[in-house]
Order: structure tokens, then C-alpha cells, then sequence
């Protein structure tokens, strides 16, 4: 610790004498104004006076200028402010109106006349919209955007999404327990959505755990935001993608306020075309969102305050397409005698035919010569009791499909209620004060639509099932202080708190037992209440396509039980020194970040999960000696009871918790060379501290090295479990900005930047969720049968059946030795271990870009950049871990597929088990690694931009920019064996984005250019009318084909097909036959090895196939938001507003078909009721999109 103290404060050390200076005019909290003061012959005029006043607050700064003519008056607040030029020969020069946003400079040149002092040049123009003083590429939002945008249900961070290079994360998003507040996950510059910041009034309001968004502003609260997109100055870090800051609103000195509400509901919700057809009633859904907010002066020009509230009542209309067991199955495989009939699936699912094979026939250990039950139907005296329970308390279907065959929907209540405080001193000495605090705390529910008996997906927010209350908090406060014109510090204060609690809708209640299901719900564990999960086959060809139900994560959208209590403190202080044409600046921000996490990421009463390997037959081809499956039916081996694979959490204490120390310094000066040309050069250091918990053996720290946990506190490892730190986040930053003429501007930037990563890549959410605390109990067949081949035995069967317990083992939890090891996956081998390496890896960026920006017209500007970046220690696939013993292809079709892992029987780590006095050697590992925080991938980043912005003149504002870019990544799967055969186009990235943002005010009624006369009533009809509209174009997303019979090809989850010759066409067409919309049209069946159908070829036995990952693009995304609005004079002070909001106005369906949505086999193809017919086809709009929203807001100003 002292030694990382001592390099850090070096490095400052080192920067201020080596370098001779530090920053540009980079700000968290405040803006600047500079400029360069001239005679009429364009000779600098020196110690000239510049005086900035505040318009609304009526405080003012002084400076003068230096030999160069230039000037700088840094640590504005955000305003609008008057500038003052004297000097002696020389008349005044005033302009009137400069508006300051956060982390920007506005630049006032002044050409003086000769005169008295006395006389007055009044300046009224526009002043200059280019960017001359730093190299960032970024986009500035004022409350006028922030509050008249067309935001879906005023989401101030959906901002982002209209940025240059930003786009909404498809196919993921967090539950709303753990969400409440709305933060989108949002993919920037081609880096994953944990690496946008975000600040708040210059504190950190990120939860590094989620890479969510805190407090998500209310849109009235909001005095301007501004979003960067690359080489962000050397006071910013933790960021990787984007960096969103925003500032709230300060009082002035006269009474402003304003109060709203905002309504829409299921009436003005048109219908998803896909499953909300004529004849389908809508749910039920009601939005509100209501509120204020007032400020002005306590006393006039010195204390300030601003206050508001925003309270939202919701209740969400949910409609989820369910697919259950079919009439047939419900009514014979109930029955008291006869046969259970499945013949309905026979021929018809993915993942072979459908066959079922008895599992009490053929080799036990391997699955060969199983026999098939004739026409599909099993006689009801195998099955499961416990089973057959279960599936009587299903409702009927609603059709003959096997697919989609029950709706179902509820309303679950939202309740959201925040507010913030702030005050601002400006005291006598040029030393400024300000704090604000905001709370925002959410309650919602969610009733499960198959009911309490069976659970699954529910009603609430995001199909939420169970209940969950959240309180949030944010505090900043601070100062800065103009020591004299050339010295100033700022200094600031920040606190966050984050506390989701989550628990299940039968939370209280032995469900599972009640079911038959034992060793679930546990007496002496309180979280393991409620129904555990049932899972069904997944992936690409998962069989019948039955919806998972019961409680969890996956099948309810509730991480339940959850307790979290999460928070930061933070201190900032920064000094700025003005040396001549020097900005100098140096700063320390230094951060202690604590959790507290007892989650149910696997549900804690178990998550039980049924394949159709256990009900399908390995056979052996008799010319390659290869083995592949056949056959199996995932709902057969749940009504035989078998459960396939066996997981759930389960802790020893719930006080467990993680802490981090982060020290982030930075040097950097803004160097004016000339008046044209001025050169950012800095360097920032980052450091996280290796998290350590708060008690002897309250974490495990596991590695892929060793092959061990390490035992926080026990033999030679610290809390830090003898982690070693990273001390090389040394992040330089460079700019020139370079004035060619006086419209045109070029910049160049460098920068390089680090981030902390999400999910437990380097803080929380890993050791103290390893054992000794908590284990992630796994079961799988080879632990049940250690001669189990491919998963084809069950780990237990739910009614006890052929000899099998009837229930899991218990959550093994070993007593810790002196040492302080234990092994890999527990000494028993069944537990899924959170790894990371023994050193710190912390995701770092290399951005670069070159700008060109030319102001057209006094109003309107526009720029084309180019940006990359180059990400290194970074993720592989969309999340921190992956699986890092994975089954190779090579040796495919061997007797033991296992002894394909990498770290197949690699460790052998001897452990004393006090209990019995034995120490035996535990050797590891068979079984997949799925944990590994590895941080080890790369990724590649390219973009074009083109930018035309205007400034509001005659009433009429917009920004539209075009992005072309190409993102590439490594894929998490088959990433540990070949990182090639995983690399490829982001998923989540569109090569062609377009976004138009408008605001007019259209220039009718008095005052405006038409109609200025008209009487009072014809201003009431004719006046006041606004036009506000967001419109976004974009291309498609990147998806892989996959083919039918693949897994009789491979076994290591890369289900692709080699290239053929001929074409494949693509776009959204109707099926003629079915009349169903299509993305393509599947070709026949590639049923051997080398059969080839127009573009695609079935590649051989045991190699995969050369189709590039995320090699195709779906369909292109098209919306349209567009705000009417009407305002009302009452009085000259007092305004109302009338206003709609047309979110997707033109009701255009986005199609949904990319990576993570739609079924991408291009072989497969069967009847209607066939899960393989949904092939090619686009069966529902593109997920996190909507069709038209209607919401009408009434508003009142003053």
C-alpha cells in the first residue's frame, strides 16, 4: 500500500517538472471560457480585464490577459454568462449570451476598437461552435434536448442511445429487481456496455458490480449532459466505451419551477403483431409519472437552492408466449393406465428425432443399445409420480401447436418514488460551495402466469415473478476556491449506496416439498423456500421448446432470495495552475468501494434440468467407429423423472463481504502554442487494490494455476487471498486541436484508458461466492456414475426410481485446512469455482481519432472523424467469464469425450478431511470451468462519423450523425481451445447507424416570423406549437448459421457449416405456403457428411465447420419518436403545456432476427407444429423494441 502511494505520487512528481505542466480544461463539475484578445491590426492585447458574470445568479470571475493576448477563466458552473473586455485606449466589449456546458470550453476572441472605455461595443452574434482547445470526441445535450426529447418513458440515460457509435444491447438486460431505476445496457464505440461511465455532479454513479447506472437522473433535475466518446481528458477514467456526465440544476436568483405528469396505458399501446392479434385481449397496463421541482435564492447572489421529485406508478400488461405440454401428453400421461403418448414429437424436434429409448435397456454407463419405445408412448406405470403431479397442475393449451401454445398475462405494480437537494454558496473570497443529495427508492411485484403452484414467468416488470424493494442514494458535495487568477483547487466529496432485496413469491412456503421434490427445502436454511427451477434442453437445437417454470433467475426474472448492500465513498481534489499560455492541473480521486452480495443466481432451493440425453441412444458408426446420439426427448426423461443435471446455491453465512481500495491520479497541461494551435499532453495512473474480505475464511480465491482456492485469512494468505496487484495503469493522454482557418478546425487525439470490468472481473461477485462461503453445487452425471459417458445417466431421479436417490446430495462444505487450499471444485468435485488469475488483469483501451470539424453558417457546423480502438485484457463473449476447459474437437468420437479438456485430470491437490482423518488426492478437472474471469480477449474497433449540428436559431435546433463501423471480438465459445474459431463481428454491433434529432418551434403566432400579429384567440390556436422528433436507421445484427445434425458432428457447442458455391438469399419475405414472415428460406436436410444445399455444405465428422462466426446480418432496425407539444402563455412569468409523445410513431415492427434471437438452422425445416419450422422465420419483434406508444404529459412553468 505505501509503496503504491509513494510510485503515485512520483508520477505526479515526475509529469509537473518533467513535463513542465498539466491539463487541458477538462471539468467533471464545471465549463470555461477562453479566448485570445486582439487590437484591430490582430496584435495581442496584454492585461486587458475580462469579467464573466453569471446571467441567472449574478456572480461574476476576473481575469486578465497574458502577454499573448489570451485568457482563461476556468470552474464555471453551467450557465449562460455575460463577458466583459476592458482595456485602457480601447472601447468595452460585451457579449451578451455565452452558455457554459460541463467538461466544455466555449471560446470568446474579441477584436477591440479604439475608444473610450466608457463607450460600449455591444457583441451579438453566435459564438464560434468549433471545438479549438482538445481532441475528445463528444456530444453535448442541454435541458432544452434532455426535457423535450421524445424519451420512452423519460429514461434520461436512453440519451445515450443518440450518440455517434451507440446502440441498445439486444437479447440481455437486467432483471428489474436489480434494475429498477431503468439503466439500459448500451453498446459504445464497440466496447461492452460496462465500460460507459457515468458521473453525476463529478462523482461516480456507476455500480461497478451490474455496470448500471445508479441514479438515473429525473429529466427535470437535469441541467445539461454531455456524453464523451473517445480520449476523454486525464481527469476522467474507470471507462472504457463512452463517458456519460451530467450536472443537475443549481437555483438562481429568481423563483423557477415546474410541475408534470405523464400518462399512457394499454389504450394507447398498439399491438405486437406477433402475438397480440385482433381477437387477443391486451393486458392491462397503466403508466404515470408525476412530479416538480422549484428553485431560486435563499439570499440574493450568494445562496442558491434547487429541489425536485418524481414519483412514477406503474402497472406493466404483460403478455408471454408459453410453450407447455400439449393436450395429448396432459390428458394420457395422467391417466391411471395405458401409455403415455409422445408420438406427436416423433419427427418433429431439433436435436435428433424425437425417438425416445428406454434408459433401463442398453450399457449404463454408456447409453448404447438402448431400446425404442414403440410409436413413441411409454406405459404409464414407468413414469414418475412425482412427475405426473407436476404435469397435472398444467392448464390446457390454447391450440394444437407444440410451440406457443398458451398465452399468458398479468399487471404487476411498479412503484418508483426519488428526489434530490441541492444548495450552492457562492462566498466572499471567489470560493464556491455547493452539495446535493438524491434518493430514489423502487418497489415492484410479479404474479407467476402458470400460478403459484407451478411459477415461471410473470407478469411483473420484464416478465417478473416475486418482489423486490430498492433504495438508492447519491451524495456529492464540494468546493472550488480561485486562490488567485491563476491558482484554483476544487475539491469534492461523493457517496453512493445501492440496496436491491429481493425474494420469491412463495418465498415463505415449502413448495418443492409439497410437490414430492425432497431435500430442497431445507428447515434449517430460510432461503430455500419457494419452487426450484425446471429447465429444459437449450441452445441452438434445444428439443421440445417447452418454456422453463418454477422460480429463478431464468424462469422468473427474480434473482431471489437477494440481499445487497453496496457502497462508495469518494474524494476528489484537483489544483489548477495558468502559467503564461499553460493550463496546468494535477488531482487525485481516490475511492473505497464495499459489497455485500448473498445471491440466487442459482436458484438456492435447486435448478433441476431435464435433456433429452438421458432418453436417447449413443450409437457407433461401423465404417469411422465414431459415437453420436440419437434420438431423446427432454420431456420423456422429465416424466421418467431423471434429472439431467442438478445446480443451486447454498452459503454458510450471509455477512460476507468484499472491499476495494482505487487511487487514480493524473497530470495534464493545455499548451496554447498560438492562438490557432494548442497541444493536451497528460498521463493518468490507475490502481485497483486486489479486494480483501472482512473476515478470516470469508472468501475463496480461486485460480486456474494452481488448480486451487486459496482461503482468504488461513496459511500464508492475507484477506487479499495473496493476490497480486497490477501497478502498470499508467493511461497517457494527447490532443492537438489545430485551427486551420478561422471555420475550420482538425484534431487528433490518443488516449489510453482502464476499467475495473462487471460481474466480478476484479470486485465483488467471486470470492465470497466460492467456497468456504458459498457453493455453487453442481451435479453431474459423472458424479452419480464416474463411467457415465456424455451425460446419457441421470445425477437423480425426483421419485427414487431403478435404485436412484430420490433427492441431490447436500452442499458439501469442507472444513478449511491450515494451509489454506482447498481443491478446484470442492473436495467431493461438484462444485462450479468463480476463478480469476493470481494476478490483477484490468481491462484497458487504446483509443485514437481525427477529426475534422467547418462551421457552415453562423448556426450550423459539421464533422467527419475517424475513431478506432484496440481492447486488450478484455472479455470473451458478452460477460467477464467464460469456460475454460471445454471439450476440444480433436479426438471426437472417442470412447471418454472428456479427456478432450484441457485441464483433464491436470490437478491433484491432496486434501485432510478432519471428519474421517483421511487425506486423499482430489484430482480435477472432467467437467466444464465456466467461471474463469480470464480478461485475457481482445477486440478490434473502426468507425467513420459524420456530424451536422445546429443551434437553436428561429427556432429550429438538430443533430443528426451517420456512423459506419466494423467491431470485432472473441466469442466465449471454444474461446479456451482456439481463440480464431471464436473470432469475429460483434454481435451487438450495427455496422450503419443513422440518428436525426429535431427541435422546432414552429414559427407561428406572436413574436414568430408568420402570424406575429395575430389577435390573442388566434395565438391560442395557432401559437405555441412545438415539433420534437428522434428518428434512428441502422443495419442489421450479425448472426451464425447452425445446421441440423450437427451434434452428430461435434460435441464442443460450434454448430456451423462449411461455405458452399452457391447463393443464399436473405430478407424478410412471406413464406408462401404458410404465409408466415421469414428471414430465409431453410434448404432441404443436409443428411450425410459432404451434402452440400446452396451455400452450405455439412462439414465431415469431428471438424467444425468454416462458416465465420457472426458471419450474416439480420434485418435493419428503423424508429421514429416524435413529440407535439402546445404551450399555453398564462401569464408573461407563468407557462402550461400540452404535450404527446408518438414513441415508433409510424408503428414499423423491427424484425427479430440477429445472434441472440430467432432460429438460425438452415436445414431444418417440418410442419407447422414443428419446433424446427420456426427456422429462418421471424416469429417476434426484435426483443427490447415496441410497437407504437402514445404518452400525453400535461406541465406547468414558472
Amino acid at each position: 500500500m505505501k509503496k503504491q502511494a509513494t510510485l503515485g505520487w512520483i508520477l505526479v512528481l515526475c509529469l509537473a517538472l518533467g513535463f513542465g505542466a498539466s491539463t487541458s480544461l477538462g471539468q467533471a463539475v464545471y465549463g470555461s471560457i477562453i479566448g485570445t484578445v486582439t487590437d484591430q491590426q490582430g496584435n495581442a492585447v496584454a492585461g486587458a480585464k475580462v469579467t464573466v458574470t453569471s446571467v441567472t445568479k449574478n456572480t461574476s470571475e476576473e481575469t486578465t490577459t497574458n502577454d499573448s493576448g489570451n485568457f482563461s477563466v476556468i470552474h464555471l458552473i453551467p450557465d449562460t454568462y455575460k463577458v466583459k473586455i476592458e482595456a485602457a485606449g480601447f472601447k468595452v466589449n460585451d457579449v451578451a449570451s455565452v452558455l457554459v456546458q460541463v467538461d466544455t470550453t466555449a471560446r470568446v476572441d474579441a477584436q477591440l476598437q479604439v475608444g473610450a472605455v466608457t463607450q460600449t461595443v455591444e457583441v451579438t452574434g453566435e459564438v464560434p461552435q468549433l471545438k479549438t482547445d482538445r481532441a475528445d470526441v463528444s456530444l453535448d445535450f442541454s435541458s432544452d434536448y434532455v426535457e423535450k426529447l421524445p424519451l420512452v418513458n423519460r429514461n434520461f440515460q436512453s440519451l445515450l442511445l443518440d450518440a455517434p457509435g451507440s446502440q441498445q444491447l439486444v437479447g440481455w438486460s437486467h432483471a428489474a429487481t436489480e434494475n429498477p431505476q431503468g439503466s439500459q445496457q448500451t453498446f459504445v464505440q464497440g466496447q461492452h456496455f460496462s465500460g460507459t461511465g457515468y458521473e453525476l455532479d463529478g462523482t461516480d454513479n456507476q455500480d461497478p458490480i451490474l455496470g448500471i447506472i445508479i441514479i438515473n437522473p429525473n429529466l427535470d433535475s437535469v441541467g445539461e449532459a454531455k456524453i464523451t466518446l473517445s480520449n476523454f481528458d486525464a481527469e476522467f477514467g474507470k471507462a472504457i466505451a463512452g463517458l456519460m456526465v451530467a450536472s443537475t440544476k443549481s437555483g438562481t436568483n429568481d423563483i423557477h419551477g415546474s410541475a408534470f405528469w405523464f400518462r399512457n396505458s394499454d389504450a394507447t399501446q398498439a399491438r405486437n403483431p406477433f402475438n397480440q392479434g385482433p381477437n387477443t385481449p391486451l393486458p392491462s397496463a397503466k403508466w404515470n409519472q408525476f412530479g416538480g421541482s422549484v428553485g431560486g435564492a435563499i439570499i440574493k447572489n450568494k445562496l442558491f437552492y434547487f429541489g425536485d421529485y418524481q414519483g412514477t406508478r406503474q402497472a406493466s400488461g404483460v403478455t408471454n408466449n408459453i410453450t407447455i405440454p400439449t393436450s395429448t401428453v396432459l390428458s394420457t400421461c395422467t391417466a391411471s393406465t395405458g401409455t403415455c403418448d409422445l408420438s406427436q414429437y416423433l419427427g418433429n424436434v431439433s436435436g435428433g428425432n424425437g425417438q425416445i429409448y428406454d434408459p433401463n435397456t442398453g450399457d449404463p454407463n454408456t447409453g448404447v443399445g438402448r431400446t425404442a419405445f414403440p410409436g413413441n408412448k411409454i406405459p404409464v406405470g414407468m413414469l414418475s409420480p412425482v412427475a405426473v403431479a407436476i404435469l397435472k397442475l398444467f392448464p390446457q393449451p390454447i391450440n394444437n401447436n407444440l410451440t406457443n401454445n398458451f398465452f399468458g398475462s398479468g399487471s404487476g405494480p411498479f412503484h418508483g418514488n426519488s428526489f434530490d437537494a441541492r444548495g450552492d454558496y457562492q462566498a466572499a473570497g471567489n470560493l464556491h460551495i455547493f452539495g446535493r443529495y438524491t434518493r430514489a427508492f423502487y418497489s415492484l411485484t410479479g404474479e407467476p402466469n402458470l400460478g403459484i403452484a407451478l411459477g415461471g414467468v410473470g407478469g411483473g416488470v420484464g416478465g417478473l415473478s416475486g418482489s423486490s424493494n430498492i433504495h438508492n442514494h447519491s451524495l456529492a458535495a464540494g468546493f472550488d476556491k480561485a486562490i488567485s487568477t491563476t491558482l484554483l483547487t476544487d475539491f469534492r466529496f461523493g457517496w453512493f449506496q445501492y440496496n436491491p432485496h429481493s425474494i420469491k413469491p412463495d418465498a415463505n412456503v415449502a413448495a418443492a416439498e409439497a410437490l414430492g421434490l425432497h431435500g430442497l427445502n431445507l428447515p434449517s436454511d430460510s432461503s430455500t423456500g419457494g419452487l426450484p427451477a425446471f429447465v429444459w434442453d437449450s441452445g441452438d437445437n434445444k428439443n421440445t421448446q417447452l418454456t422453463d417454470f418454477g422460480d429463478g433467475l431464468d424462469p422468473s426474472r427474480c434473482n431471489c432470495p437477494l440481499i445487497e448492500k453496496e457502497h462508495q465513498y469518494q474524494f476528489v481534489n484537483n489544483w489548477t495552475k495558468i502559467s503564461g499560455n499553460h493550463t496546468m492541473k494535477v488531482g487525485a480521486d481516490i475511492r473505497f468501494a464495499h459489497n455485500l452480495r448473498f445471491p440466487s443466481d442459482a436458484n438456492r432451493t435447486g435448478q433441476l434440468s431435464f435433456n433429452h440425453l438421458e432418453t436417447s441412444n449413443r450409437v457407433q458408426d461401423p465404417v469411422t467407429l465414431k459415437f453420436s446420439q440419437v434420438g431423446g426427448l427432454d420431456l420423456a426423461s422429465f416424466l421418467l423423472g431423471d434429472v439431467s443435471f442438478f445446480e443451486r446455491f447454498a452459503s454458510t453465512t450471509q455477512t460476507a463481504s468484499e472491499s476495494q481500495k482505487r487511487f487514480f491520479l493524473y497530470a495534464q497541461d493545455s499548451f496554447r502554442l498560438t492562438s490557432k494551435l494548442t497541444f493536451t499532453y497528460g498521463m493518468r495512473w490507475e490502481d485497483y487494490t486486489p479486494e480483501s474480505v472482512n473476515a478470516k475464511g470469508n472468501g475463496g480465491f480461486a485460480n486456474p494455476s494452481q488448480g486451487v482456492i486459496r482461503v482468504g485469512g488461513f496459511g500464508p494468505y492475507g484477506l487479499n487471498g495473496g493476490i497480486n496487484s497490477y501497478l502498470g495503469g499508467f493511461a497517457p493522454r494527447l490532443g492537438i486541436a489545430y485551427q486551420v482557418r478561422p471555420k475550420t478546425v482538425v484534431r487528433i487525439g490518443y488516449g489510453r484508458s482502464f476499467d475495473i470490468g462487471v460481474f466480478g472481473s476484479n470486485f465483488g461477485h467471486a470470492v465470497t461466492q466460492n467456497l468456504p462461503v458459498l457453493v455453487h453445487q453442481t451435479l453431474n452425471p459423472n458424479d452419480t456414475n464416474p463411467l457415465a459417458i456424455n451425460g446419457n445417466v441421470p445425477v437423480y431421479n425426483i421419485s427414487g426410481l431403478n435404485g436412484l436417490p430420490d433427492q441431490p446430495t447436500t452442499a458439501p462444505f469442507p472444513v478449511v485446512p491450515s494451509s489454506g487450499i482447498l481443491p478446484l471444485k470442492g473436495p467431493n468435485g461438484n462444485v462450479d469455482p468463480r476463478i480469476r488469475p493470481t494476478t490483477q488483469r484490468v481491462a484497458a483501451v487504446d483509443m485514437w481519432n481525427a477529426t475534422v470539424q467547418h462551421q457552415l453558417t453562423s448556426t450550423i457546423s459539421v464533422e467527419v472523424a475517424y475513431l478506432g480502438n484496440k481492447g486488450t485484457h478484455g472479455f470473451a463473449g458478452d460477460g467477464p467469464a467464460y469456460n475454460v476447459n471445454p471439450r476440444s474437437i480433436v479426438g471426437f468420437g472417442g470412447p471418454n469425450p472428456d479427456n478432450r479438456r484441457p485441464y483433464f485430470g491436470k490437478f491433484s491437490t491432496p486434501y485432510f478431511d478432519p471428519a474421517t482423518g483421511i487425506t486423499s488426492n482430489v484430482v480435477c478437472c472432467s467437467t466444464d470451468l465456466g467461471n474463469y474471469f480470464g480478461m485475457d480477449a481482445s477486440s478490434n474497433y473502426n468507425a467513420l462519423q459524420l456530424k451536422v449540428e445546429k443551434r437553436v436559431s428561429q427556432g429550429l435546433q438538430f443533430v443528426s450523425h451517420y456512423t459506419w463501423s466494423r467491431a470485432r471480438f472473441h466469442d466465449s465459445n471454444y474461446y479456451a481451445i482456439d481463440p480464431s474459431v471464436a473470432y469475429g463481428p460483434d454481435d451487438q454491433n450495427r455496422n450503419h447507424v443513422w440518428v436525426t434529432n429535431i427541435l422546432y418551434e414552429l414559427p407561428f403566432g406572436k413574436g414568430k416570423k408568420y402570424m406575429s400579429s395575430a389577435n390573442t384567440l388566434t395565438d391560442y390556436a395557432i401559437g405555441g406549437w412545438r415539433l420534437t422528433s428522434t428518428t434512428n436507421w441502422s443495419g442489421g445484427l450479425p448472426w451464425t448459421p447452425s445446421y441440423s445434425l450437427c451434434d452428430k458432428d461435434q460435441d464442443v457447442g460450434v454448430c456451423r457449416p462449411d461455405r458452399g458455391s452457391g447463393a443464399f438469399s436473405q430478407g424478410v419475405h412471406r413464406d408462401p405456403s404458410s404465409g408466415a414472415l421469414v428471414w430465409f428460406t431453410p434448404i432441404p436436410l443436409l443428411a450425410t457428411n459432404g451434402a452440400t444445399g446452396g451455400a452450405f455444405t455439412r462439414p465431415a465428422a469431428g471438424t467444425l465447420g468454416n462458416i465465420g462466426f457472426d458471419s450474416f446480418r439480420g434485418p435493419h432496425l428503423f424508429t421514429s419518436n416524435l413529440s407535439l407539444a402546445k404551450n399555453f402563455r398564462i401569464t408573461e412569468r407563468y407557462k402550461a403545456e400540452f404535450r404527446m409523445d408518438a414513441n415508433n410513431i409510424f408503428n414499423h415492427p423491427v424484425m427479430g432476427f440477429n445472434a441472440n434471437q430467432g432460429n438460425h438452422c438452415i436445414d431444418c425445416a417440418g410442419p407447422n407444429t414443428d419446433p424446427k419450422a420456426d427456422a429462418g422465420k421471424i416469429t417476434n419483434i426484435e426483443q427490447d423494441t415496441n410497437m407504437r406508444l402514445l404518452t400525453f404529459g400535461l406541465r406547468f412553468s414558472f
